[in-house]
């Protein structure tokens, strides 16, 4: 028999999800509370409840955590991007320890050792990739720009954000103005009308430059949104170069297959490891270059101490961030990537930092894995997996078992899916040494985690 609950009812928050909600229980439920810290004693509000837990929102904070603090951005409880920004920052990564513990817990099956988590060295301005959903009013027809708020496609127009460069709210301002007085309408996707869908933004930690890259729900460009990309480069000094993509299709997926760049550069250069590294509008590249750095220099030094003159494979490689930057350490780097952009980025970089151990193929992980084992067999000293959020494959992860002689480094930033693939790992016979993790992004429930793996 189900347990009832009453709609409003005093808890005491226990933990914090993997979803950065509070964990609170009560009469066998368990419930997620909004905006909630561990050690919060609160009045809540259920409003959504299923078999065996339910939503709540706090109506009082009777004893707030101790943890608390005041969030620097006004906007944090209605623009959801910033989930515990309330939560004094150290805290925060406690917090996100117990989250891949958690992970590895109930997913993995396992206690694996789960280091503390090595912080951001920047947790304001940090974000170097913006992406901007953009809407219009209906009778003002006032453009809008800014993100979504929780579990809604209703977006914040935000003037203003903190964690990102603060050349990024200049920019998008002007968008805002310019766009409407050319007419160019913002999109409403239950009509999927409107020309301007999306306006992304990659910038500089290294140069402060900014690639600004329209997203228009249109097959061929315009004349008023070529104009509208002039003026924007004409702006902004910091502006690198503006690149229109097409993206026609009823879809979430934000960047369309098709790129066209408009006026200078169509990208931005960053710096990590001392090397200069090309990134474009549809390049993979962390949104945080400060914290990417830590991870790539950890790496580095493991590997540089456990091994002399390694063979290194770099697979789902994207621009090959991996791999040049552990190219000073490597006899010869193998890198692995599907997406023909990114992999021509790389050619560029690697032959402008005078790199010359590196092999690039473009190609399915998967399917480079089968090639080369049946050729050489178990011919890697060190694999770097750097997966999507979906984590690897069986099949890519038995290939990666067969190729490596001695250790895996898997990069992932889905403690869940790490889990899982750490787990069938282990049942393959391998061991999980330990697991480091970095905040890659302050202030939300997103973290980063470095495995490292023997064979």
């Amino acid at each position: 028999m189900q347990a009832v609950i009453p709609e409003e009812l005093e808890v005491k928050i226990e933990k914090l999800s993997n979803m950065g909600l509070g964990i609170a229980k009560a009469g066998g439920f368990v419930i997620f509370v909004e905006n909630s810290c561990p050690g919060d004693f609160a009045k809540v509000k259920i409003y959504k409840k299923n078999k065996h837990f339910a939503f709540a929102k706090i109506t009082e904070l009777i004893e707030p955590s101790s943890q608390r603090v005041e969030p620097f951005c006004p906007m944090q409880k209605v623009c959801g991007s910033c989930q515990l920004q309330f939560i004094n920052y150290d805290y925060q990564l406690v917090l996100k320890r117990e989250i891949v513990k958690d992970a590895m817990h109930s997913i993995g099956g396992e206690e694996f050792e789960v280091r503390e988590v090595i912080p951001s060295p920047q947790v304001r301005n940090y974000r170097h990739k913006i992406q901007y959903p953009i809407a219009q009013t209906k009778n003002s027809k006032r453009i809008l720009a800014g993100y979504y708020k929780p579990s809604s496609h209703e977006i914040v127009n935000i003037k203003y954000c903190p964690i990102q460069p603060e050349i990024c709210d200049r920019i998008i301002e002007f968008i805002r103005v310019e766009a409407q007085k050319l007419g160019i309408s913002g999109y409403d996707e239950t009509s999927h009308t409107g020309i301007l869908r999306h306006v992304v933004m990659r910038a500089s930690d290294y140069s402060g430059k900014v690639l600004v890259v329209p997203v228009i729900n249109s097959e061929k460009l315009p004349e008023n949104v070529r104009t509208f990309s002039e003026k924007i480069f004409d702006k902004f000094d910091e502006v690198s170069g503006i690149s229109v993509n097409f993206n026609t299709k009823k879809t979430n997926l934000i960047l369309g297959e098709k790129t066209q760049n408009i006026c200078g550069e169509d990208y931005i250069e960053e710096k990590l490891c001392g090397k200069i590294f090309k990134v474009g509008a549809k390049t993979f590249f962390q949104v945080n270059p400060s914290s990417a750095n830590n991870i790539f220099e950890y790496v580095k030094k493991y590997i540089s101490e456990n091994f002399e003159s390694p063979v290194i494979l770099d697979a789902y490689a994207g621009i090959t961030a991996f791999g040049i930057a552990l190219s000073d350490i490597a006899k010869r780097v193998v890198s692995v990537e599907e997406v023909k952009e990114s992999v021509d980025l790389a050619r560029q970089i690697v032959k402008e930092n005078n790199i010359n151990n590196i092999d690039l193929y473009n190609m399915d992980a998967g399917e480079f894995f089968r090639k080369q084992l049946d050729k050489y067999g178990k011919c890697f000293d060190v694999t770097v997996l750097d997966p999507p959020r979906k984590g690897c494959t069986n099949e890519s992860l038995d290939y990666a078992l067969k190729l490596t002689k001695h250790k895996i480094i898997y990069v992932s930033c889905n403690p869940a899916t790490l889990a899982r693939d750490l787990k069938y790992l282990k049942e393959k016979g391998a061991k999980v040494d330990f697991i480091q993790p970095f905040d890659m992004f302050p202030h939300t429930y997103h973290i980063e985690n470095a495995a490292l793996i023997s064979l």
